[in-house]
């Protein structure tokens, strides 16, 4: 059974357009315009296309951020995913853990994911709740008064790789060096930030997703977890190639789960030059790139 563990009211979001300029070895981003809402923006995802994939100006409708994580449990090693029902194109996925980059982080979208991983990623040891650290800056704890944390571990959060072409916003240059690309159905731009997560020394480790949404009675954003349906995943790699096997993680154990119908988001789908055309790929073989 689901259970609730915050309710609070949601803060008006806003972002803005992100004009795009890309070459074959640079890709600039920069905020224009007014501020959307968060229904001004989604009225702005219609598709799009470009003529070459690695050379493009045009302007999107949002920056969404991603974590590609690695994960190493029982000396196997694993990518974190979430399952997500998308009503709006007929499927089920996994996904990356991801966010909207409002306004007022679009020159800092790091900050943002920061904040989606404390909200969506929830790791148990024993009776408390791992809080995290990406490097050495501590990531929120939004749950602390229903989940209580552990005052003496915590998981660390590291840079895995970095892409090998450069992105900016404006003249800054992001240092984390994330992948990024546009995708041409729902006309976005997204980064995707790879990283690998280290848990401290924990034999009953479990690892569960919230999930937040909006109460039309009260108004209300809630956050739920359900242990029953932890809805994160962990996509088994051996020497870094996806087998095709699929798995939660209930206090130390792995627990296989069959992928069923499932499918890959665009984030795994073929990227020619800065773009991805796909809304989805298929499970397994978009984790090992087609």
């Amino acid at each position: 059974m689901s259970r609730i563990i915050a309710r609070r009211n949601p803060v008006a979001f806003k972002t803005q357009a992100v004009h795009v300029q890309a070459d074959p070895e640079v890709l600039r981003y920069t905020p224009v315009g007014n501020p959307l809402s968060f229904s001004e923006m989604l009225a702005l995802r219609q598709p799009i296309q470009v003529d070459d994939p690695d050379r493009f100006e045009l302007t999107v409708a949002n920056l969404g951020v991603s974590a590609d994580i690695n994960f190493v449990w029982q000396q196997r090693e694993f990518r974190l995913l979430v399952r997500q029902q998308r009503p709006d194109r007929n499927d089920e996925v996994l996904k990356l853990l991801s966010g909207y980059v409002p306004a007022h982080e679009l020159r800092l979208p790091l900050l943002t994911l920061m904040t989606e991983l404390a909200e969506e990623l929830l790791l148990q040891c024993g009776p408390a709740w791992l809080p995290g650290r990406y490097q050495e800056v501590w990531l929120p704890t939004p749950y602390a008064d229903t989940l209580p944390t552990d005052p003496r571990r915590w998981y660390s959060l590291s840079p895995h790789h970095s892409a090998t072409r450069a992105v900016l916003c404006r003249e800054l240059n992001l240092l984390e060096r994330p992948r990024a690309y546009v995708h041409l159905p729902t006309n976005s731009l997204q980064l995707v930030y790879h990283m690998r997560l280290t848990p401290p020394p924990c034999h009953d480790l479990s690892a569960l997703h919230a999930d937040e949404e909006l109460d039309a009675r009260s108004g209300e954003l809630i956050a739920r977890m359900d242990p029953q349906q932890p809805d994160l995943f962990l996509a088994e790699l051996v020497d870094g190639t996806a087998n095709g096997r699929l798995f939660t993680l209930k206090k130390g154990e792995l627990i296989e789960q069959q992928a069923g119908n499932l499918l890959l988001s665009e984030a795994f789908a073929p990227q020619p030059g800065w773009v991805v055309a796909e809304s989805h790929c298929a499970w397994p073989a978009g984790l090992n790139g087609g």
